[in-house]
């Protein structure tokens, strides 16, 4: 029997994770997220599920080591909790490496539609019976010049609707992709000509607040800016000045550098603690989601079945399938083929 232990679990984990568990899979579900007060919970067991909140640092790999926990699972693309370095030749991590690349991209399509034609707006007002079209007035995606920054499987998937929408696409990425619809500049030149700026890369300590006062001057005035990928791409206190000068047009996002103590958890009978997301949600020109962009049935489905072939090929018959190694530059393309690792 393998032994797992699932942390940050919530009721549409355990419902997609029980349909598709194996009875050689054994899975404790835990609602606390993994840290170093939650560690000790994992001792005793195989492996760990993670998510995106879950915090791997050098002193929870440690812990888990000694628990022998052979295993980080991440339920997730993104690894920026893991201390990936700490985890090597003691603890396999593994991901998600594509669950629904199209989920995510229709979701920032969907929070892009509803700020340029004012959606949430008109429906708040004709909840109130106000239907009026007064301050409503929006713009067509039609000929507008969108850019994208990282074109992975994400990113293709969010410039192929842009493309179905008739717009200019640019894009940006540090290993460009063959076979995109897009066309490929440098990073200057999208923050120049873009009037929409979508961002679809991982966060690593090379790009962490890659959206700050010196970029944002950069960009067009009034440009949208969305990230369905990761908070700390955006300086939020930059992104605050960037649209109260009217720099920045509208923001929309998925993502927040400091969420991991407000996503995924009911804050409603609470004050919020945290003074910039508050002045945000303050803002009308500001649309926020908590990190639902991958929520659908398909890319539930895909990340606990993808998940739990990743701990069985590595149980039984030792394959490293997804796996995560700080050595390599690009992480889907290491040369040990995830066999026996590097």
């Amino acid at each position: 029997m393998i032994r797992v232990a699932m942390f940050d679990t919530k009721s549409y984990d355990e419902d997609s994770f029980r349909k598709n568990c194996p009875d050689e899979v054994e899975i404790t579900y835990f609602p606390v997220k993994l840290n170093k007060d939650s560690v000790i919970l994992a001792n005793g067991f195989d492996a760990v599920c993670t998510f995106v909140n879950d915090t791997v640092d050098e002193e929870v790999a440690n812990k888990l080591y000694d628990y022998g926990v052979k295993m980080i699972a991440l339920r997730c693309a993104g690894f920026d909790s893991i201390d990936v370095k700490a985890c090597y030749e003691k603890i396999c991590v593994v991901r998600v490496p594509a669950y629904s690349p199209e989920a995510i991209a229709e979701h920032a399509i969907a929070l892009l539609m509803t700020s340029v034609r004012r959606i949430h707006k008109a429906y708040n007002r004709t909840k109130e019976f106000n239907f009026s079209l007064n301050n409503l007035v929006g713009f067509n995606l039609y000929g507008k010049t969108v850019g994208v920054i990282g074109t992975g499987k994400i990113g293709k998937a969010f410039i192929n609707i842009c493309n179905g929408f008739g717009m200019r696409v640019l894009a940006y990425d540090k290993f460009p992709s063959e076979g995109i619809k897009a066309e490929y500049v440098s990073l200057d030149e999208l923050l120049a000509q873009s009037d929409i700026i979508s961002l679809h890369c991982p966060l690593t300590d090379e790009n962490t607040h890659m959206i700050n006062n010196g970029t944002i001057a950069k960009m067009k005035k009034g440009v949208i800016i969305l990230n369905t990928s990761r908070g700390g791409l955006i300086n939020a206190n930059d992104l605050v000045d960037g649209i109260k000068s009217r720099q920045i047009g509208a923001a929309c996002m998925d993502v927040y550098e400091e969420e991991g103590d407000l996503f995924f958890n009911d804050k409603s009978g609470h004050i919020l603690d945290d003074d910039v997301m508050a002045r945000l949600l303050t803002m009308p020109n500001v649309i926020v989601t908590s990190h639902q962009a991958f929520l659908t049935e398909e890319a539930l489905d895909n990340i606990s079945s993808t998940t739990i072939d990743n701990i069985v090929r590595f149980f039984k018959y030792g394959e490293r399938s997804n796996e995560v190694c700080y050595r390599c530059e690009k992480y889907d393309e290491c040369s040990s083929k995830r066999v026996k690792g590097c």
